[in-house]
């Protein structure tokens, strides 16, 4: 049997509080990425009520728009809004930040973009740091 030595290209970032979830975003994202989000979340909101989420963006290469789409990846986000107090976007792709001040108005969630080079700005916005990685 052979094991995949690719890593994820979306992981979880520990922080210092409970009620906060950081998620680092790498390459091209797929649906499995989406999902393990997704559940990672789901998990999340079974623990608090309200939570704040901080996502930072390094070397993107694409999305699997066909994938997002779909529907029960869709109805995964619906649900999770009235979770998500702050919601912080750090760096990625020129279409980001348009994206967040387009859909910013419509959502309940508090939500702010951040180019990469302010990502401590971010985590001061949301309130939380990340732990150190394990050795």
């Amino acid at each position: 049997m052979l094991i995949n030595e690719t890593p994820p290209n979306v992981r979880r970032i520990e922080t210092d509080r409970d009620d906060a979830f950081a998620f680092e975003i790498k390459g091209h994202i797929g649906a499995a990425d989406m999902q393990n989000m997704y559940g990672l979340l789901e998990g999340a909101y079974a623990l608090h009520e309200r939570i704040d989420v901080i996502i930072l963006i390094h070397d993107y290469e694409g999305v699997d728009w066909a994938a997002a789409w779909k529907e029960p990846i869709m109805l995964g986000k619906a649900p999770s809004l009235k979770h998500i107090r702050k919601y912080a976007v750090v760096g990625g792709p020129g279409w980001i930040k348009p994206m967040v001040s387009l859909f910013n108005p419509f959502l309940s969630v508090e939500m702010r973009y951040f180019p990469a080079q302010e990502a401590e700005a971010a985590w001061d916005w949301i309130g939380t740091r990340p732990l150190p990685a394990p050795a």
